[in-house]
């Protein structure tokens, strides 16, 4: 029997529509909402690339400046110390001192964590490397990790890093400009790394010991990741990273598996080229979401409590090109609805929730801010 093309029009129609009914539920609008029940307060400006935030103690915060200083901001009084004894950085492009976190037992080592750009003039790449902290100096600061192949390119260093409840390290490492390097096994380039805390190889990693691949990596094929948290229910891994001209991407972190880059994206290249036709392929892992056009997200946190967002978003991130707050509501693995805050008050870096309060950095201007729910 042969449908005529009206009929064979309807029945497509009216089933596009059932499955767009069926997921009512799942907005994905990004919405832009002016609230009363949020505030930023200013607590610093005048900051030059601020990049990466910890907490230190319930009275101080740690943050670092990309050109290669350290400080800490003094919570109680307002102040903010330079730290010396930090590494010896290069400044390159996107590249200096970039992220920081503290040890999972800092209150009895004094652990303070660092990634940056490190190696010579003719090569460099992202490094790992470890002081201890004692009043405004890094004492005995020692390089624990040197990611490779080096390059001169001044992209794509990746560099936040987490710690998560065993105690491993989590590294990432942007492709560096080359997007063939994040299918590479046998570099550093374009992955997620998970490290022991003195910068070896755990055992267990998913690599460890395999012919042709670089024993740290922990997940494959990531662009350039500048967000990271654990989520608080599942204690997983999640990251976003940089898409190309269009996909941004979120993505559930598990040991072994490949995310695509530059085999499977939502994105094109800066040219309007497209970089492949594969937006889904077997064997590579989807992202949970993603921004097309891109929106550059840098910076990720779950939302603590007692902190609550207005529309119930359980995760924060920060973009650098859309500046903005985008608030998340995650519900499993899928994205149901984003909401953008605080529009144009800089190019948001960094999210830090600590000691039941909320604080985050922005670049051009350089600000640290603390959001506060209005009461």
């Amino acid at each position: 029997m042969i449908l005529n093309p009206l009929k064979v029009l309807f029945i497509w129609l009216f089933c596009f529509l059932m499955a767009c009914s069926s997921q009512d539920d799942e907005r994905t609008d990004d919405t832009p909402l002016t609230t009363t029940d949020l505030k930023m307060e200013e607590l610093l400006d005048g900051l030059q690339n601020p990049w990466g935030l910890c907490g230190i103690d319930e009275n101080r915060i740690m943050f670092t400046e990309r050109p290669g200083k350290i400080w800490i901001f003094n919570l109680d009084d307002g102040t903010k110390t330079e730290v010396t004894g930090g590494p010896d950085v290069i400044t390159s492009g996107q590249g200096g001192l970039l992220d920081v976190v503290t040890h999972p037992d800092f209150e009895s080592n004094g652990y303070v964590y660092f990634s940056y750009a490190a190696g010579r003039a003719t090569g460099f790449n992202t490094a790992v490397g470890r002081g201890v902290l004692q009043g405004n100096q890094m004492v005995n600061f020692e390089r624990l990790f040197q990611a490779e192949p080096l390059t001169t390119a001044g992209v794509h260093f990746g560099s936040r890093l987490i710690f998560d409840d065993q105690g491993y390290l989590y590294v990432s490492v942007g492709d560096r400009g080359n997007p063939n390097w994040a299918q590479d096994s046998s570099n550093h380039a374009g992955k997620l790394l998970r490290l022991n805390d003195d910068g070896t190889a755990p055992t267990s990693n998913p690599f460890y010991g395999l012919p042709g691949y670089a024993p740290e990596i922990f997940t494959m094929g990531n662009r350039n990741i500048q967000g990271m948290d654990i989520h608080p229910l599942t204690r997983e891994i999640y990251t976003h990273e940089h898409g190309p001209q269009g996909g941004d991407e979120i993505n559930r972190m598990q040991a072994g598996l490949n995310y695509g880059w530059p085999l499977v994206t939502h994105g094109v290249n800066y040219d309007g080229t497209a970089i492949t036709t594969d937006t889904t392929k077997d064997g590579y892992e989807d992202p949970i979401h993603h921004w097309t056009p891109s929106v550059a997200p840098c910076g990720m946190a779950f939302v603590e409590t007692p902190f609550t967002m207005p529309n119930g978003e359980n995760l924060l991130v920060g973009t650098l090109a859309a500046q903005h707050l985008k608030g998340v509501r995650l519900e499993g693995d899928r994205v149901y609805e984003t909401h953008r805050y605080f529009e144009g008050i800089g190019r948001f870096r960094d999210i830090l929730f600590f000691n039941h309060r909320c604080f985050v950095i922005t670049e051009g201007p350089g600000k640290l801010y603390e959001l506060k729910e209005v009461q």
